[in-house]
């Protein structure tokens, strides 16, 4: 009973929280312009406490799940000079924007503090090669420094990594800086066959096996969840021992038998892991210094990469490299936000679904505020707005299709959580 009222702040505080800062971005942005608002709501439906302090309205109401700030002229154009609809175009696009971009800003600053804090970063410099290794055979050696590969700065290992995983088993330029001297090498990352389960262990929990993230389409789709807990591979016992458990994944002939722990109960499922190669250049980097300097340095990158990957799947989203199966809605993000176990989870989580409705909200679809964003513009280069009953009917419109989207999101949710 205890860990359901955990469970329910959590996941109110979470939708709760994101939903206050971007309506409260809407709200300032608005009387930042005298712009006369009406009400401030979090939530839908009916009202559970209200108070009017001003001109303005402020509710809390029964479904937490949303909000809205009601300005005048926003829904009907008033000739009032205070109104919505009156503003200038740039200043309403300001105020529509201001939302989406709230919950960005707020995200991506979460984010680099969390990372700041954290404090474990891999170096660009070598603390040792792996013999017979693509690095080895090129001539790499402990001290070097790799500075650029293909042409491209590296400012982070990552920066690297993502470089080899398009690169595969070809040979690659690099840049490596040896006591004082740039050397130019070229060097053939080593292939090597792995086998995985598709899941992504809890690295903030020193060898912990608790699972932390499922990987599409991949052999425990369907079978394991997030927050699941391996006890048992093959009969051995690899709880709390993450590298006992990679090794005998890779020694897995056929199926696998696991023992997990989910919500206090031991359950047994039977999976068969996927082989894969991967390509390595057999290097060890050393750990950063945890300076402030560093620290910021590394979280500058990092942050900068964790953003470049949330539009990358919205981009996918439009040319297919994502389906609308693999979004997430309420239900979904409310069972991931019940399933965090640490601090560190649970502020990460927050961060990604913060940014999530940043940029979902702010994309040119009706109904969106990058929609009413679109129809702004639209009237700025016709120099004058469109017919009233023209906008509220593509409005509703898109207000529909976003009802069914998430009809269907919500459907999809139950399925693969319950």
């Amino acid at each position: 009973m205890i860990s359901f009222f955990i469970n329910a702040f959590k996941i109110i505080f979470v939708l709760g929280f994101l939903v206050f800062i971007h309506e409260g971005g809407h709200f300032l942005v608005a009387k930042f312009f005298k712009v006369k608002v009406n009400e401030f709501s979090i939530g839908f439906g009916k009202k559970l406490w209200s108070k009017k302090k001003g001109e303005t309205e402020y509710s809390l109401r029964a479904f937490p799940f949303g909000g809205f700030v009601s300005m005048l002229g926003e829904e009907e154009r008033s000739d009032d000079e205070r109104s919505f609809s009156k503003q200038k175009i740039w200043k309403r696009i300001a105020i529509v924007a201001a939302g989406g971009v709230v919950n960005i800003v707020f995200g991506l600053t979460v984010y680099f503090v969390l990372i700041a804090v954290i404090g474990n970063f891999a170096s660009r410099n070598i603390e040792s090669v792996t013999p017979d290794y693509g690095a080895d055979l090129a001539g790499i050696v402990p001290g070097d420094e790799i500075v650029e590969i293909e042409g491209k700065h590296v400012f982070i290992t990552k920066d690297l990594n993502a470089k080899l995983a398009e690169t595969g088993a070809n040979t690659v330029n690099l840049k490596v800086k040896r006591n004082g001297e740039i050397l130019d090498l070229r060097v053939t990352p080593t292939e090597v066959k792995l086998k995985s389960i598709g899941i992504y262990l809890d690295s903030n929990s020193d060898k912990s096996t608790k699972i932390a993230y499922l990987y599409d389409n991949s052999p425990v789709s369907g079978v394991l969840e997030v927050g699941d807990t391996i006890l048992e591979a093959n009969g051995e016992d690899v709880r709390n021992d993450y590298e006992k458990l990679t090794n005998i994944i890779n020694e897995t002939d056929k199926d696998l038998k696991l023992k997990v722990k989910r919500n206090g109960d031991e359950i047994e499922v039977t999976v068969t892991p996927k082989e894969y190669s991967t390509y390595y250049l057999g290097v060890v980097f050393r750990l950063a210094d945890k300076s402030i300097g560093t620290r910021l340095y590394y979280a500058w990158f990092e942050t900068g990469n964790f953003a470049l990957s949330l539009v990358d799947n919205v981009k996918n989203l439009f040319t297919g490299g994502v389906s609308v199966d693999q979004m997430m809605g309420p239900i979904g993000i409310s069972k991931t936000v019940a399933n965090t176990s640490t601090l560190y989870d649970f502020i990460y989580l927050m961060t990604v679904v913060s940014l999530s409705l940043g940029i979902t909200n702010l994309l040119p679809f009706p109904a969106l505020d990058g929609g009413k964003i679109l129809i702004l513009l639209i009237e700025a280069i016709r120099r004058k707005p469109l017919k009233q009953n023209t906008e509220i009917w593509i409005q509703m419109v898109g207000f529909s299709l976003l009802i069914l989207l998430s009809i269907y999101i919500s459907y999809m949710d139950v399925l693969r959580f319950f």
